[in-house]
């Protein structure tokens, strides 16, 4: 017999609102366009497509002449598989549709739910750009908006007699099918959204500002190249998030400092396996899975906190904040000594029944059990312990799936790679080099506005630690390391030559001097705030 459903409840949105699964960056982003439609609400489709093949949608197209014009069907039929569909098990056996690729807004109408399911993620980015602490969060929906939906009419959702101007061909060709099936599939808002506000602030004002910077490159990347740099982006910001949260949770729980505790990655930039920054990878991608445990039972508390609030809301012994839910600071404060007697008896009311969940018939209570009972912890610290022990290791291997597939693991983009039978570590891929890059170049100037500048290698490599936490050319402090010894040096040189190496290969950089001051990185693109110019 399992424990029951209220005791193994894990997941709180307060915390995340991911359902921690294996997701797909597409599926996310796709997700993501209805609550952008919708102000924060999901959306109830209406004649939905469900498992139509390829060919169906080829089809559609050959035959709305009046919307496309002059189409061979062999290379439609190619196009559309190729540029504009999500499939599942592409080019194997078990290929099927999940939906359109999230090129437009109304991408999300046709998807198929049962293959396209964002796992709360959508949720999570959408609530996180919202609650940004500094007041821009809708402005960026709005803009986000505004970019997915281009061509269509914000009131009527119809195209825009200029729809073809500054749309892609691929964007244009979801506009027209939209169009030719509008009447067989739409969709209406779903319940009202209820949103949290992120326990990690800084990383919500650090995820608006970079889609603020990328999105000021909308006028000369490529729409197709750009979604796939927001994916990029939205990805490397929610594992990010949620990893910084394995560190901050517990010491939030445990009544430490309210700062942000500093986090450090650092990275393997070759990514060769076997070499000595490799194995300094290693050991940081170790050490930031193994807070799992940690961070598990930290949700727990949490959770259970939460239930232990809405049973003080029903007997009167607490108030419903205004927002109507609880925000996790407000639930820490159920841990105080004022309110140690009502977790007392919520935990005494809940333990017998975990006791009796977890022993068999006829048979003495598991000996780990029996020993968090003997230790004597109030009662309420032994209900957590004891679920916790008991689901650890369940959700232990759906949060690594869930983190390994936001870290893109071994996918374009990754920040993270796992050979065969190896051990995880922690790499800059070249696409999330290049996708950070944008964002760097790109300074405030005294109109307001921002303009691309070069940067030295030796200040972006500055950059990268100290936004974001990434260390390539240094040791992060802590965080499963020490003092640097000579072999580590070495190591870090390596690195720092490769990355300078990568630097070459993607295009931003050229050798002009030896000097270490003189090495500059200089923009693909030209931006001012007056304009654009390549």
């Amino acid at each position: 017999m399992g424990l029951h459903r209220d005791d193994r409840e894990f997941r709180h949105p307060g915390v995340s609102f991911l359902d921690y699964k294996q997701l797909d960056m597409d599926r996310v982003l796709t997700g993501l366009l209805p609550r952008l439609w919708w102000r924060g609400s999901s959306s109830v489709v209406i004649g939905s497509p469900n498992d139509v093949p390829v060919g169906e949608y080829a089809a559609t197209i050959l035959e709305s002449t009046a919307w496309f014009q002059g189409f061979d069907p062999e290379i439609t039929h190619r196009w559309v598989e190729t540029c504009l569909l999500d499939l599942i098990n592409r080019g194997r056996q078990g290929q099927a549709v999940a939906g359109l690729r999230p090129l437009h807004g109304f991408a999300y109408r046709y998807r198929v739910a049962k293959r396209s399911r964002p796992y709360g993620a959508d949720e999570q980015l959408y609530w996180m750009i919202y609650h940004e602490p500094g007041g821009r969060g809708p402005r960026i929906l709005g803009s986000l908006k505004q970019f997915f939906f281009a061509g269509i009419d914000a009131r009527t959702g119809t195209p825009t007699p200029t729809a073809g101007n500054g749309v892609d061909v691929e964007t244009q060709a979801l506009i027209n099918l939209s169009q030719v099936i509008h009447r067989k599939v739409t969709d209406r808002e779903a319940k009202a959204a209820q949103g949290y506000p992120p326990m990690d602030p800084e990383s919500a004002r650090l995820l608006v500002d970079d889609v603020i910077r990328l999105l000021y490159h909308q006028e000369l990347i490529p729409r197709s190249v750009l979604v796939d740099h927001l994916k990029i982006l939205f990805a490397f910001h929610l594992a990010r998030y949620h990893l910084r949260l394995m560190r901050l949770l517990p010491v939030r729980i445990a009544g430490g400092a309210a700062a942000d505790p500093p986090c450090g990655f650092f990275l393997d930039v070759a990514g060769v396996p076997g070499t000595p920054p490799a194995a300094l990878a290693e050991r940081s991608a170790r050490h930031w899975y193994a807070r799992m445990p940690e961070f598990i039972q930290a949700t727990f508390t949490v959770k259970k906190l939460d239930d232990l609030a809405s049973h003080l809301v029903k007997i009167g012994k607490l108030h419903r904040p205004p927002t109507g839910v609880f925000a996790v600071p407000e639930l820490l404060r159920l841990i105080g000594p004022s309110y140690r007697a009502d977790r007392d008896r919520f935990a005494e009311s809940r333990l017998p029944r975990v006791l009796e969940a977890l022993q068999e018939p006829g048979q003495d209570l598991d000996p780990a059990i029996a020993d968090l009972l003997d230790l004597g912890l109030d009662p309420f610290t032994t209900y957590i312990e004891i679920i916790a022990s008991c689901r650890v290791a369940f959700h232990r291997k759906y949060l690594t799936g869930c983190l390994d597939a936001l870290l893109l693991k071994n996918r374009p983009g990754a920040m993270i790679a796992q050979p065969r039978r190896g051990e995880r570590r922690f790499v800059l891929d070249s696409r999330l080099l290049e996708v950070l890059l944008q964002l760097a170049l790109l300074r405030p100037d005294a109109a307001g506005g921002l303009h691309t500048e070069p940067i030295r290698v030796d200040e972006f490599l500055a950059l990268l630690r100290e936004r974001y936490g990434l260390y390539i050319d240094q040791l992060p402090p802590g965080d499963g390391f020490s003092v640097t010894n000579l072999a580590d040096q070495s190591a870090l040189r390596a690195n720092r030559e490769a990355f300078v190496a990568k630097l070459r290969q993607i295009g931003f950089y050229n050798d002009l001097s030896d000097a270490y001051l003189t090495q500059t990185i200089t923009p693909r693109y030209r931006l001012t705030s007056a304009g654009t110019s390549r």
